[in-house]
């Protein structure tokens, strides 16, 4: 039976074809931009705690106002690319990050946490536009049962920008912060304010840098010869079986899918945005905790690279999901039983639990969609609403036991996505 397979108006844009490469570099970019960006809010949790002077569930509001704005403004992306099409929607996207970067900068001058978050949500409200085009993007120039090898080498380009940017930012806010922490309840509330302001006024210039490179960015995505992808198209037997599928909640191996990510990505911002305040929690000094997020980035690289190898040519996606549930389990509870650096090396490790998981599942979950694959991924990029709730239930569950004991949480988690290694990405009727 001859098929169709979702097409790319550029002819030359094909899995081997010559021009192949110059799309993946391109998208390769956008998922360093947005490494850089998401994981600035592990550094952004405990500088604005001391800044603007809040409790651990005050400070995790940094990643709600970030990741909720996935669950607000996934359908509008859809809508937007329907519209613009994926090229403009992703140029779009960075300008509109690019509005949210420069929105920090009367943020810190007035030192008002609700700005901050502001802020935050415009610059999520972008990624979500840029990750709804790029990631059925990356899925579809492509073979199927390979996707999860593509889209680990755009986890390798994301991590990379996420070990370097806060790097950078923690250089800037952190110099000296340490210090400055012992004198704050010394000093009268005079002097405590203006310390305090100054520390704020930290993080203007590396966000007027980071607009100035979103802009930059998105004029070269414009110029670019990145071709278009028709979702819209599919192939005889995938048609066949959607003739009668009318909703987008007609795939329960979909919906099942986004509840996997939800929880996914629920634990790896956990993951990646509590261990430097967990590291300070076990006495750890921020000067030395600012690398932390650095090393759970670096295990996920190393995940990423494992999943190039062995996928689809010696374990299948399935079970590289079922591989990695299991680890997160047992890091999870490892980092629960053990203490200070051993616990902070677990939750490190947890990196290495996390890399597979977003390359598995979303090839799982988007599987046999056919037109109905912009709004499935629209759906899958609301699961990325996970990194907006779990952390602000683990800074609940930190104020009221503590920063350790509130990692149970993960283990829930790691379990769902192993049923849905096993069994629910088979299911296909309700």
């Amino acid at each position: 039976m001859t098929k169709v397979a979702p097409t790319v108006n550029n002819d030359a844009v094909k899995a081997g074809g010559s021009n192949f490469f110059s799309p993946i570099m391109i998208i390769g970019a956008l998922f360093f931009i947005f490494g850089s960006v998401t994981w600035l809010n592990s550094v952004l949790i405990p500088y604005l705690k001391i800044a603007c002077e809040l409790t651990n569930f005050e400070s995790y509001l940094v990643a709600f106002a970030f990741y909720i704005s996935y669950l607000v403004m996934a359908i509008p992306s859809a809508w937007v690319l329907k519209i613009t099409g994926f090229k403009k929607g992703m140029a779009v996207g960075l300008g509109v990050m690019a509005v949210g970067a420069l929105i920090f900068i009367p943020a810190a001058m007035n030192r008002t946490y609700i700005i901050f978050l502001i802020g935050l949500f415009v610059q999520g409200t972008g990624l979500a536009l840029l990750q709804t085009a790029s990631n059925p993007y990356i899925t579809i120039l492509g073979p199927a049962e390979s996707a999860a090898k593509r889209i680990s080498i755009m986890g390798i380009c994301n991590k990379i920008g996420g070990i370097l940017a806060p790097i950078a930012l923690g250089a800037i806010v952190f110099l000296d912060t340490d210090a400055l922490v012992k004198k704050l309840d010394t000093m009268s509330l005079q002097e405590k304010a203006m310390e305090l302001n100054a520390l704020a006024e930290r993080v203007i210039t590396p966000y007027i840098v980071v607009a100035v490179a979103l802009v930059i960015l998105a004029v070269l995505v414009l110029l670019s010869s990145l071709p278009e992808v028709d979702t819209d198209q599919e192939d005889e037997e995938v048609a066949a079986a959607n003739t009668n599928k009318k909703s987008i909640l007609q795939f329960p191996h979909l919906l099942l899918g986004v509840l996997a990510l939800f929880l996914y990505v629920g634990v790896e911002v956990m993951a990646g945005d509590t261990i430097i305040s967990y590291g300070a929690s076990q006495g750890i000094s921020l000067s030395t905790a600012k690398f932390f997020t650095s090393f759970t980035l670096g295990a996920m690289i190393v995940g990423y690279l494992i999943g190039i190898i062995t996928i689809p040519k010696y374990i299948k996606q399935e079970k590289a999901l079922q591989i990695s549930a299991v680890l997160g389990v047992l890091f999870a509870i490892g980092a629960i039983v053990t203490e200070g650096y051993t616990s902070v090396l677990f939750i490190a490790l947890l990196g290495l639990a996390n890399s597979l998981m977003w390359p598995a599942i979303w090839p799982l979950a988007i599987a046999d969609l056919g037109r109905f694959t912009k709004i499935g991924s629209s759906l899958l990029i609301m699961g990325i609403a996970g990194g907006a709730i779990l952390p602000l239930v683990y800074g609940a569950l930190a104020d009221s036991f503590d920063s350790q004991q509130a990692y149970w949480l993960m283990v829930p988690c790691y379990l769902f996505i192993l049923y849905y290694a096993y069994a629910g990405h088979k299911v296909r009727t309700r």
